[in-house]
């Protein structure tokens, strides 16, 4: 078993065991895939039909407006999951970008393969159902940050909940995960220092 498999496994039976025949089957399905720093995982217009875990890496999700603006909608570091999801899970073709912001290495999960999966392994209904109930709840948070917070309380509630992240992203790129000019960061960072 490689390091990619070890990260995993550990990953999952986290919140679900699996005896080693069901773990080899979990494995056997995934596919591990190598970007280089700023190369494109997934472009707008295109099928997605994988969610990635991340094993290595730094990776964001962002949706180009109408004026060519860039916002960014998520991160993406070591032991998290990636994708367009709305597009991998309702079968519409992607409207977000998915790039590496660092080289990182990642194991795809093709959704035929996880259908078949969760008739054969019911438990991994259960460890997905956890996942977007986080992912769910962490994106309400995020919302409700946005519209009852500062910039400055956003910033150190950033800082706070991604204590590993402000120091692999880009402060540009942070200031615009909390919709805010990166001067106005600078500023923050600043006054905080």
């Amino acid at each position: 078993m490689n390091n990619s498999q070890q990260k995993i496994l550990a990953h999952v039976q986290r919140n679900i065991l699996l005896s080693d025949k069901e773990a080899t089957e979990f494995l056997s399905i995934l596919s591990e895939v190598k970007l280089r720093k700023k190369q494109q995982l997934i472009q707008p217009d295109q099928e997605v039909s994988s969610e990635y875990y991340v094993v290595k890496g730094c990776l964001k999700a962002y949706y180009v407006d109408i004026n060519g603006d860039s916002h960014i909608i998520q991160f993406a570091i070591e032991d998290w999951w990636i994708s367009d999801f709305e597009a991998f899970f309702i079968d519409k073709p992607a409207r977000l970008f998915v790039e590496a912001i660092e080289d990182s290495v990642l194991l795809a999960l093709n959704k035929s393969s996880l259908e078949t999966l969760y008739k054969r392994i019911p438990k991994f209904e259960r460890f997905f159902r956890i996942k977007t109930t986080n992912a769910f709840v962490s994106l309400r948070k995020r919302i409700l940050s946005s519209l009852q917070k500062n910039s400055k309380e956003r910033y150190i509630e950033f800082c706070r909940d991604y204590p590993t992240m402000e120091k692999r992203i880009p402060n540009y790129q942070i200031a615009n995960y909390l919709g805010i000019k990166p001067e106005t960061l600078s500023r923050i960072r600043k006054e905080l220092a």
